[in-house]
């Protein structure tokens, strides 16, 4: 009796070279996450991150035009998270009132910063002495500033306390960004980051819903 084709049936070549492609894609992203929490972006290098994921330079090369590419990578991962964790962004939903709305939405921000830590803030930190850090940086900023407007527009109650809402957005992610990234001079040098958090989600409240 001939056996069923789904009990014999083998992987073809293509999909074999495909799942070890992934493995070795998926490698040197975790590479480069795991280094940059040893050493800051500017001493990595191609050669430290192939032998970190066991991986050829040429292989390196194979997916990857740079680490930069890899760094652009792993921030648009966290964008999918927050994505995700925000359910695309969806409005505030009607019994929600906009305190715990602001503070239900810097928290899924700071998960996001937690979970892609030292990334989001070796990237927050470069930003002003590395030009591609900047421009990766900017792109993710770019996206969640015009999915936040989106998301006020749909906003019934909100009160914008300026009508350039892409400016005013903007500025708030900036804060916010610089805050989790427990940049000193927001949080202070010996500051309690869940202070000035704090202050940030009373900041998204007042500046989105506070306005006349």
């Amino acid at each position: 009796m001939p056996r069923s084709n789904s009990m014999t049936a083998e992987p073809a070549p293509t999909d074999l070279r495909r799942s070890r492609g992934d493995r070795q894609r998926d490698a040197i992203v975790t590479a480069v996450r795991e280094l940059l929490h040893e050493r800051p972006f500017a001493e990595l290098s191609v050669s430290t991150i192939s032998e970190r994921a066991g991986v050829a330079r040429s292989g390196f090369y194979f997916y990857f035009d740079s680490k930069y590419a890899v760094l652009a990578v792993i921030i648009a991962e966290a964008m999918a998270e927050l994505d995700q964790l925000t359910h695309s962004f969806a409005p505030r939903d009607e019994a929600e009132s906009p305190s715990e709305f602001a503070k239900r939405m810097v928290g899924y921000a700071a998960i996001v910063f937690a979970s892609n830590d030292p990334i989001m803030r070796a990237c927050n930190l470069a930003r002003s002495t590395d030009a591609q850090i900047r421009e990766i940086m900017d792109d993710f900023q770019n996206t969640v500033v015009e999915k936040i407007v989106g998301l006020v527009g749909r906003d019934a109650g909100a009160r914008p306390i300026s009508d350039d809402l892409p400016a005013l957005v903007r500025v708030m992610i900036a804060v916010t960004s610089s805050t989790l990234a427990h940049d000193s001079a927001f949080v202070g040098r010996d500051g309690d980051p869940a202070r000035a958090l704090a202050v940030v989600e009373r900041l998204w409240e007042s500046s989105l819903w506070g306005g006349q």
